[in-house]
């Protein structure tokens, strides 16, 4: 399968899953999974979700800039890094952000293995 169109939909569904079900993500972390988040490392697919979901903001939009992507090592895995704006409810400006997903290949299926977010400050 071509990696470009495979790391455009994860992309597609990872955001539009985030923006209105955060707790929808668990399916895509095992326990093996890491994310960083603005520097903070948190293992294992139920603490990825309980952080992600306890972030103070119930409603935001994704809006995708770039999409890039790389194979990653001989077991197909992908490296997926993302930049974009993030619109928070109620906020006047969005936020600028870049996330970086490794995506491991598990029979076909693939699930985050890294993820890495930082906000962008100008």
């Amino acid at each position: 399968m071509d990696p470009d169109a495979v790391a455009k939909a994860f992309v597609e569904h990872y955001y539009t899953t985030f923006d209105s079900n955060r707790a929808g993500l668990v399916s895509l972390y095992q326990e093996g999974s890491m994310l960083s988040f603005e520097g903070q490392k948190i293992q294992g697919s139920q603490n990825i979700v309980a952080k992600l979901t306890s972030l103070p903001f119930q409603q935001c939009k994704h809006n995708i800039t770039t999409v890039d992507c790389q194979p990653s090592g001989p077991s197909g895995g992908m490296l997926v890094f993302v930049s974009g704006n993030l619109q928070l409810a109620g906020e006047q400006h969005a936020l600028k952000f870049s996330q970086m997903f490794h995506l491991v290949s598990n029979q076909g299926n693939y699930y985050v293995f890294n993820d890495i977010f930082r906000l962008n400050y100008a």
